[in-house]
């Protein structure tokens, strides 16, 4: 019977290398919307399958693990973490291949200006998928921590994207098809930082023991 620590370690490596496709759907998705790049747009689209099997992998990885190693103490939190974790990624590949489909729709419209706040809505979120995947990779726990402070500026600047559209749709209505897309770009990126914060979450619980979901560290201290 193989070694359970390379089995883990086997796991890891499959949950990284998830991460990234992830990251690379979110970095193509939103330049095919600036850039109006149909071909990367496409390139999302076509990838995300691929994104779905690997769930499906090591979905059953962890779940044979589970079952035949019977772990304890941290190898146990790390199986349910990465059963967490693989959703979280699944989910957010899929908020990337709708943000790639709003951008092939957008391409049939004027751009809407300004549209400032979501090129920097993609970059946030794409800084807080890498740093709790970092923070998974060494078991930094402040890292993970400071994805979940991140969270907030996303949720400002989604509501910032809102209400600029809005008033952009009540000043040309001609507008209105192009901002709604748009409007669902900001939805599907702010979501893809809730994603992020839930692996932070299970970043932090994986490492300390602790969970802080709806702020359930602090609930423990009243």
């Amino acid at each position: 019977m193989r070694h359970f620590t390379v089995e883990l370690e086997e796991l890891n490596q499959k949950l990284l290398e998830m991460g990234g496709l992830v990251e690379s759907a979110i970095h193509r998705s939103v330049r095919a919307l600036v850039d109006q790049d149909r071909d990367l747009a496409e390139q999302v689209i076509r990838d995300e399958p691929r994104i779905n099997r690997m769930e499906m992998e090591i979905d059953g990885m962890a779940t044979r693990l589970l079952a035949l190693r019977q772990p304890v103490a941290r190898d146990l939190r790390f199986l349910t973490s990465a059963l967490k974790i693989n959703n979280d990624l699944e989910r957010i590949g899929d908020l990337a291949q709708h943000v790639a489909e709003r951008a092939l729709s957008l391409m049939h419209h004027p751009l809407v200006k300004p549209m400032t706040d979501i090129p920097k809505m993609a970059s946030m979120v794409q800084s807080m998928l890498l740093k709790c995947l970092d923070a998974f990779v060494n078991s930094d726990e402040p890292l993970a921590r400071s994805v979940l402070l991140a969270d907030d500026e996303v949720d400002r600047l989604r509501d910032a994207v809102y209400a600029e559209l809005l008033a952009t749709m009540q000043r040309d209505p001609g507008v209105v098809p192009a901002a709604v897309d748009l409007i669902f770009v900001a939805r599907n990126l702010e979501r893809i930082g809730d994603h992020a914060t839930n692996i932070a979450e299970d970043v932090v619980f994986l490492v300390k023991g602790i969970d802080v979901r709806h702020h359930a560290e602090q609930a423990e201290k009243v």
